[in-house]
């Protein structure tokens, strides 16, 4: 019956990584010694990947095993763990460095992450599309690198670190200076990739900064689409493909509106300021903001809740892939067949089906083919999705996950 048919569920945002000593074999024998004296001394900063839970970022059987669990069939894997040099994860901002030698030290750890990152997803063939990590400070290198990571199949693109104010870097929206990376990208067809996190100021420890950070971390990550949309990256690379993942999905068709009220003013209305200050831009594109985002652009939804999903058509239904965010506290495991229900019920299956799997595999290059057999012996039957899930049947620990709010039983 065609509501047994079974979704191929991919999700568009995990997370992973190596043990510390994981990455020795992977780098260059002129850094080995310096990394065991690094190694000798760090701690990780991070308690959920200290204990028994931090092997889901790098034993390859168990994360299968869980994932397939949880209905899941393939993952892009965004960076969790901590490479040789750094301080915390690479995935946000690092302090500047103190000097040269820890940038070149840390580019020789992001270089041994994607190496064994690409035997990673190699050991789950068809399954795992990997983010390539490079630094902005050297875009030589950087385009060297991707351009080996094309060939060593990691298909996940490129993870874009952030420039906020202070990094030293010039900002995104810099018309030449990352011109090399938006050509390399679109000739590679690798996908670029904002993960939110990446873009906002180093904070301190004080419960204050971290409420600021949490209160502020999505906007800083959505700047990434304005910024190449006000340098032109769009306009002179239409095959370039930005993606913007765990950002949230519901701030799209305001800030789309918005986008387009303001480069309609700084186009044509005659004596403004905005024509005065944003005419030089916009004289150089061709499209509405909105108009480049429906063409180039994507949002990864992690744990996409229902209120998003009520938007869908107006942030287009094609530009939406869902993401788990295993193994993150925040996300949906391991309740991901009741957070698809909750957000996708009542919701035409066709389209759920695009969201929740085909879309993402056509940004990230996944044989639909080769996962159907599977789907269809662990995926989430139509039928099942569209069933509502009722309001206080989970556990607490439920509501962990931001999709799953109001679904967990509480006490009195």
């Amino acid at each position: 019956m065609e509501g047994d048919d079974r979704y191929v569920l991919i999700s568009a945002d995990c997370h992973g990584g190596g043990n510390v000593l994981d990455y020795r074999p992977y780098l260059a024998s002129r850094w080995r010694d310096d990394f065991d004296a690094w190694a000798s001394t760090y701690q990780i900063p991070y308690p959920d990947m200290v204990g028994p839970e931090g092997y889901r970022n790098w034993d390859s059987t168990r994360r299968l095993l869980e994932l397939e669990s949880e209905g899941i069939v393939a993952e892009v894997i965004f960076p969790n763990t901590v490479p040789p040099f750094f301080p915390k994860a690479s995935l946000s901002d690092q302090p500047p460095p103190a000097n040269a030698g820890d940038l070149e030290a840390r580019w020789a750890g992001l270089q041994a992450h994607n190496r064994w990152m690409a035997d990673f997803c190699a050991d789950a063939p068809g399954r795992r599309a990997g983010m390539c990590q490079i630094l902005l400070h050297d875009l030589e290198a950087a385009t060297s690198e991707l351009t080996w990571a094309r060939e060593a199949g990691l298909n996940g693109g490129v993870l874009l670190p952030g420039a906020p104010p202070g990094s030293g870097l010039p900002p995104l929206y810099d018309p030449n200076y990352y011109e090399p990376l938006w050509q390399v990208c679109e000739d590679l067809e690798l996908p670029v990739n904002h993960h939110s996190g990446s873009a906002a100021p180093a904070v301190s420890e004080e419960a204050e900064d971290k409420v600021v950070l949490l209160l502020e971390v999505t906007w800083w990550a959505h700047r990434a689409f304005t910024h190449l949309l006000v340098s032109g990256a769009f306009e002179r690379h239409p095959g370039l493909e930005l993606v913007l993942t765990e950002q949230g999905t519901a701030w799209l068709p305001e800030e789309l509106a918005r986008l387009d009220y303001f480069f309609d003013r700084m186009s044509g209305a005659s004596a403004s300021q905005e024509l005065e200050w944003g005419q030089a831009v916009t004289q150089r594109l061709s499209l509405k903001p909105s108009e480049y985002w429906a063409r180039q652009c994507h949002v990864g939804s992690s744990f996409i809740r229902p209120q998003e999903v009520s938007l869908r058509h107006a942030v287009g239904v094609g530009r939406i892939m869902w993401g788990a965010d295993y193994p993150h506290k925040e996300g949906c495991f391991p309740y991901t067949r009741e957070h698809l229900r909750a957000s996708f019920a009542g919701v035409d299956p066709d389209e759920v089906a695009a969201m929740v799997g085909a879309n993402a595999a056509a940004v990230y290059g996944f044989d639909m083919e080769l996962l159907r057999p599977i789907a269809d012996k662990v995926g989430p039957t139509r039928r099942e999705v569209d069933d509502p899930l009722p309001l206080a049947s989970l556990p607490e620990d439920a509501e962990k996950c931001p999709a799953l709010i109001g679904y967990a039983r509480r006490s009195s």
